[in-house]
C-alpha cells in the first residue's frame, strides 16, 4: 500500500577549517565558580582529565568575519546541490539555532530578521510561498525541526523542506568556565521531500519530550565567572546533572520511537546522538542495549565526531548524518533498507527521536 513519506532528499554541511586543540586553553585563567578561581599551575591538569571525560582532544571554530548565518546558508548550499532540489521549490525552510548572528567583537545576539529570513534571502528565493522561520530548542533544535517539517509534508500541504541546524558555541561561551573547551562551532542541513512510497523507507516514527517542570534550570545564560562586569551574558550549565538525566532519558525515548515504528532495537543499523560528550554518548548506548535486551557490545551502533569536531549544539546531528552519508566518517556508510535512529537532547530539557529508513 503506497503512503507519503519524508525522505532525506540531501545533506549538507559546514565545518570550520580553524582547528582547537588543547594547547588553547593551557593559559586560560578558570574558575570554578563564581569565587573559587583554579590556581595556574592546575591548568594543565584540568586541561587533560578534560579530554579524559569528554574524549574531546580539538574542535573547530568559526573565523572571525563570520556569523551562525553564514554557516547556515554554506550548508544549504550543500544540501541543496546535493539533491539537485531547485530552490524556488522549497515550501519551508528552518533554521534551528539557540544565539542568532553573534559577532566575533560583540556578545549581543542579532536576531532581526530571523537567520531563516537571511538565509533565503541569500539564496535568493523568489517565491513567497516558502515560509521561513527560526527555531529555538535548545541542541535538539535541528531534530525538531526535522519532526516539525516531516508533518507539514504528510499533511500534504508542503512537499519540500531545507531543515539547518547551525551554531557558533565560541561566541556565547564563558572563557573562564571550564565548560567553553566543550563548544564548537558548524552547520549542517537536509533537504526533506515527501515521496510515495511502497514499502516502508523514510521517516517512520518520532517522538519529543520535555521535561522542564523539575530540569528547565539545567542550562542558561549567566555573566562570566571571572565577575568581570561587562554585560555579556555566556552558557553556563550543571554538567553533571544535564549526564545523569541525558542517560536516563534518551534511551527511553529512543525505545519508545522504535515502538511507536515497529522495529526492534536489534534491527537498528545505526544510532545518531548529539555529539555533546563522549563518555555520556558511550553511556546513553550501554543503557539503551540493556533496557532493549541487547546483550552484545555494539559500540558500531554509534559512530562519533565529538573527538575531533567538538560540541556545536544543533549542528553535532545534521553535520554527522552528512559525513557519515557521504562516507567521511571511517568505517561507515548506509545502504538501503538500513534503520537508523536519530536523537538529541538539548537545554529545556528537550529531547528528540526519530526513526528513519534508508531508501
Amino acid at each position: 500500500m503506497s503512503r507519503t513519506r519524508s525522505i532525506f532528499a540531501g545533506v549538507g554541511s559546514y565545518i570550520p577549517p580553524r582547528r582547537v586543540g588543547a594547547g588553547e586553553f593551557l593559559d586560560r585563567q578558570f574558575y570554578l565558580d563564581y569565587r573559587d578561581a583554579v590556581d595556574a599551575a592546575e591548568t594543565p591538569s584540568i586541561v587533560r582529565k578534560f579530554e579524559e571525560i569528554t574524549g574531546i582532544r580539538e574542535r573547530r571554530w568559526v573565523d572571525d568575519d563570520l556569523v551562525t548565518s553564514d554557516l547556515a546558508l554554506f550548508s544549504a548550499r550543500e544540501a541543496l546541490a546535493s539533491s539537485d532540489v531547485d530552490p524556488e521549490t522549497l515550501d519551508y525552510l528552518i533554521v534551528a539555532h539557540n544565539f542568532g548572528d553573534v559577532k566575533s567583537d560583540n556578545p549581543r545576539s542579532d536576531l532581526v530578521p530571523t537567520l531563516a529570513a537571511r538565509v533565503k534571502q541569500r539564496l535568493a528565493i523568489r517565491n513567497p510561498r516558502c515560509v521561513a522561520y527560526d527555531l529555538p530548542f535548545g541542541c535538539a533544535g535541528w531534530l525538531q525541526a526535522v519532526i516539525q517539517a516531516d508533518y507539514f509534508l504528510k499533511s500534504g500541504d508542503a512537499r519540500r523542506a531545507l531543515v539547518i541546524g547551525a551554531e557558533t558555541l565560541s561566541r556565547v561561551s564563558d572563557p573562564h568556565d571550564r565548560d567553553s573547551m566543550l563548544y564548537s562551532d558548524g552547520a549542517g542541513a537536509v533537504i526533506l521531500e515527501a515521496r510515495e512510497q511502497n514499502g516502508s523507507a523514510g521517516i517512520l516514527a518520532h517522538c519529543t519530550r520535555c521535561d522542564t517542570l523539575e530540569h528547565a534550570s539545567l542550562m542558561w545564560m549567566g555573566p562570566s565567572f571571572n565577575g568581570s562586569g561587562n554585560g555579556g551574558l555566556f552558557l553556563k550549565m550543571h554538567g553533571r546533572k544535564l549526564y545523569e538525566y541525558a542517560v536516563t532519558v534518551v534511551p527511553e525515548l529512543v525505545l519508545e520511537s522504535l515502538d511507536r515504528a515497529g522495529v526492534p532495537l536489534g534491527e537498528v543499523k545505526r544510532v545518531l546522538v548529539h555529539q555533546a560528550n563522549g563518555k555520556m554518548n558511550q553511556s546513553i548506548l550501554r543503557r539503551l542495549l540493556k533496557l532493549g535486551g541487547v546483550d552484545e557490545a555494539h559500540e558500531e551502533l554509534m559512530p562519533m565526531t565529538v573527538s575531533l569536531l567538538g560540541n556545536s549544539s544543533v549542528a553535532t546531528l545534521p553535520t554527522l548524518l552528512d559525513l557519515v552519508v557521504r562516507g567521511r566518517v571511517e568505517g561507515e556508510g548506509l545502504a538501503s533498507g538500513d534503520v537508523l535512529v536519530l536523537v538529541s537532547v538539548g537545554a529545556g530539557m528537550n529531547v528528540c527521536s526519530v526513526v528513519y529508513r534508508w531508501p
